[in-house]
Formats: structure tokens, sequence, C-alpha cells
């Protein structure tokens, strides 16, 4: 089985997927005048800008949810697995995979955003590329095809990787030495009771819904992510005199990397997809789900949340591991010898061990006790964006069917996700990476070969951005004078949420002419 999914993993993960990758965020970037920089202050200004409605969750709670997903696994053991296998320069290539890729996540989450509707059971707003494909395109069976996939992903392949970390996260813990084997508590134990704890609380979190999910996120996400920065901080101050030696390898190691140059981009972009996931088609589901006066805020928040993962998060654990020099390079070479060897050889690479190791060599066992945590948290806030993202594409599938059949399917969804995180975690973790990798490149091809199709077609998230900036200029966002869209404005066709919102605001205009400015 494992060699069947490294052979799958070979094939959707081959040059022209990364380089669909990195030419789809270049070519977004120069259409939307590289809109990642332009309007970096505008992100930050939406981030704390929209209130939840009884429908909707705040732009700052979609953003929560979006960065549950993105922030997880990847940003602990994915960057571990890009050094170990593609070398330092590894890193250069996920923050130029994270640069562009801020513009693409623009573009998916403001379709995300134009294409939502009212889910039939809970009247929730719900969205993403399966809608988009449907409503922008035309092409149903397109829409139904990338929900298949989004379900078998993050319902089947995805949260196995996650719950993978967890146990191994925990298992270092509570290795030789640690206050567990000390209490005579086995490790083989330890696992199956953290194993035990993430179900539960999972279940007790995906059966309700996403108001649940995005409140739990919107606290346990920015408190772990910034208490993790401040830790990785004084490693590097710790070991200050080694910064410049470790930006000059990443940096240098891009072009000339001791691992190859084709190891140093393939890793580069891989993990980096695996954790931003711009692109990737996942965010788009958080931004659909969030209450905003216009699309296009949604998408600035969303391509904000791609820097917070890589170019903070990410290069946070980048900085820590090379710093301290807790890392191997595996070799190409038949014989399998290392190209750096600073740790003992039986370290698993595709795990949070060279992260652990790190922070064990500044905090002692506090900090191997710290990145479980942080693993535990991380992995469990994207394993809840999972399911959101496998429940909004049953919605999608069974919508036309009527509720009995909407609610039987999210129910199977839950169980399926539970059975798949027991699964994962007792399996090994290669395995399990390699099913996670197959899952991202599926997702990966279908949306961003959509996305280039729908820009031909209508490019409605580029004609919108241009309204924005408009209304912008000219005072939007005020008490005076709110942002306003109107899909009819630019011949957006199906927008069928912004065509009714846009008429009940001409209703109460014309009722209340004198102030034709407020909504």
């Amino acid at each position: 089985m494992e060699g069947l999914v490294n052979l799958v993993n070979g094939i959707i993960w081959s040059p022209a997927l990364i380089y669909l990758c990195l030419g789809a965020g270049l070519f977004y970037s120069i259409m939307t005048r590289f809109v990642q920089v332009r309007l970096f202050k505008e992100m930050l200004r939406l981030l704390f800008k929209g209130k939840p409605d009884n429908d909707g969750i705040s732009s700052f709670q979609a953003l929560a949810v979006s960065l549950s997903g993105r922030v997880g696994m990847g940003n602990i053991a994915g960057v571990a697995a890009a050094i170990g296998f593609g070398g330092p320069g590894a890193v250069f290539w996920m923050w130029v995979v994270a640069f562009l890729g801020a513009s693409t996540a623009y573009i998916e989450s403001t379709l995300g955003q134009i294409y939502k509707e009212r889910d039939i059971v809970t009247g929730e707003y719900r969205g993403g590329p399966a809608y988009y494909f449907e409503r922008a395109l035309g092409q149903k069976w397109y829409g139904i095809l990338f929900a298949i996939a989004s379900i078998v992903a993050c319902g089947i392949f995805l949260p196995g990787v996650q719950a993978n970390g967890v146990i191994n996260a925990v298992a270092q813990v509570a290795g030789e030495g640690s206050v567990m084997n000390f209490m005579g508590i086995e490790t083989g134990t330890t696992r199956m009771m953290a194993l035990g704890v993430v179900l539960v609380v999972l279940g007790f979190i995906i059966f309700g819904g996403i108001k649940r999910i995005a409140t739990f996120t919107e606290y346990a996400v920015p408190f772990m992510a910034v208490g993790y920065i401040i830790l990785a901080l004084l490693i590097m101050f710790a070991n200050f005199s080694m910064i410049p030696q470790v930006f000059g390898s990443i940096v240098g190691d891009a072009f000339t990397a001791q691992a190859g140059l084709g190891a140093a981009i393939g890793w580069g972009v891989k993990r980096g997809i695996y954790s931003n996931e711009a692109g990737q088609g996942t965010g788009p589901h958080a931004a659909a789900a969030a209450a905003v006066d216009h699309p296009a805020q949604q998408g600035l928040v969303q391509a904000f949340s791609v820097y917070v993962d890589t170019l903070l998060v990410c290069s946070a654990t980048a900085f820590m591991i090379l710093s301290t020099g807790m890392y191997n390079i595996q070799g190409t070479l038949p014989d399998g010898q290392f190209l750096v060897q600073n740790v003992a050889a039986d370290v698993e690479i595709n795990a949070p061990s060279f992260t652990q190791m790190a922070m064990e060599s500044v905090y002692g066992t506090f900090g191997n006790t710290f990145i479980a945590i942080a693993v535990f948290f991380f992995a469990f806030t994207t394993i809840l964006a999972y399911y959101y993202i496998a429940e909004v594409n049953i919605s999608y599938l069974t919508r036309s069917m009527g509720q009995g059949a909407s609610k039987a399917g999210k129910f199977i969804v839950k169980l399926l996700i539970m059975f798949m995180v027991a699964y994962g975690a007792l399996n090994s973790s290669g395995f399990i990476w390699g099913l996670g990798d197959v899952g991202v490149g599926l997702m990966a091809w279908l949306n961003i070969l959509g996305i280039i199709v729908i820009f031909f077609v209508a490019r409605p998230a580029i004609d919108i951005l241009r309204d924005y900036e408009a209304q912008l200029k000219a005072g939007g966002g005020t008490t005076a004078k709110r942002f306003v869209f109107d899909p009819k404005k630019f011949g957006i066709k199906n927008a069928t949420y912004w065509e009714e919102r846009h008429l009940e605001l001409e209703k109460r205009m014309a009722a209340d002419p004198l102030n034709k400015e407020v909504k």
C-alpha cells in the first residue's frame, strides 16, 4: 500500500504541479498589481473590522478558521521535512510560494465570497471551489469532482497527518527520562491516552457546527501561534551569532542546494503549499462563511493569513532548527548517506523531532513539552478545519436531496474523520504523510486549473478588486459611507446571495432617500 501511495504521489507532485503553483501565483500577482503588497495596510485594518451575523462568522473568525487549517503539522514537522530532504534552500522556496501564493489566496477566497449561498439545513453561509466552479464556469460536473476530491482529501487523507504528529510528539515527551517515564507510564499507553483526548474533544466541537469551531479557533490559534513565535525568537536571540549564517544558507542553498536545486524547489513548494494552502482550495471554504460588506474584503484577509502561516510560523521553525543545528539532510545516493548529519541517524524526518530537539537544546525538557503542546493545538485545530471543509462539500453534494440527506451525510463525515484520526495516529508517519500529499495535490491541481479558466471566462475577482479600491479611495469603510457590492454591475451571474443583498439595499435606500450612503 505504501508503495502505491508513493507512486501516485510522484505522479501528482510532478514538476508540472510545482511550477503550476508558482506560475499561478506569479500570474495573479501581476494581474492584481501585487495586491499582497499594495493593500497590506488594508489587510491589517480588516482583521478586526467585521462582525458576525446570525448566519455568518466575523472576518477574524474566518481568518482563525482558515489559519487553523494552514497552521498545523506543516509548520512544525513539514518545515523539518523540507530541510531534511531539500536542505536549507527549501525554506527560501517556501517563502517564494507564500509571497506569490498570497495573490492566489486573494483570488480563490474572493471567488468563494462572490458565489456563496445559504445551507439548506442551518442557514449558514456556504461556499468554496465546488460552488464557484458550478456558478462561474457553468460546469457542475467539475464542481462535483472537486467536492468529491475535497471530501476524500480532508475527510480521509489529511486528518491522519495531524493526528500522527500529535502522537509522535507525545511519544517524544514520554520517552526515556521524562516525567511520565518516571511515573511508570509506558509510551504506548501515553499515545493511546493522547488519542483518546483528541477524539473526545474533536467530537464535542465538530458536533457543534461552524460557530463552535470558529469560537474555539479564534482563541486557540492566536494564543499558540504567538507563544510559539515568542519562544522561537528567544532561541534565535540565544543563537544570535548564527543568524547571518542561517540566512545565508537559506538563500545560498536555494540555487546551489546541498540536496540539489530540484530537491530544494520541490520540497520547498510542496511543504509550502501543504502549510499555507494557497491555491489548494481550502481557504475559500472559511472565507465564504464570513459576513462582510464586499467580497474583496475576505480575499484580502485570507491573503494575509498566508503571510502569518509561512513568513511567521514556518520561518520561526526553520530558524530554530537551523540556528541550533538540530537537523540532518538526507542524501539521494543508493547507500543512503546523509549530506549533513548533526543528530542521530534514526531521528524521524517526517515528524516534529527536529523542532523538539531544537527547543530542548535551549529550554530543556520544557521545550520538548511545549512543542508537544503546540503540535497538539496546531494539529487539532487543523483537523477541525478539515472537518469543516468536508462538511461544506457534503452540503454542496446533498443540497438538492433535502435536509435528511444533508444531515445524514454530515453525520457520516463526522464519524469518518474521527476514524481516520485514530487510523493516522497508529500508522507510520511516512505512509501517512504520503496520503496527505496525495490529498493536497489532488485539490491543488483541480483548484488552480479551475481558477485560471475562471479568470479567462469572467475575471470577477480582478474586476471587483478595482471596485473595492475605488470605494476605498472615496471614503469607503467609514460610518457615513459603507462598502456596497452589486454583481450585476460587473456582469457577474449566479451570485444569488449578493444579488438578493443588493436588492434589499436598494429597497432600503428607496424607503430612506436621505441616507442613501448607509446600508
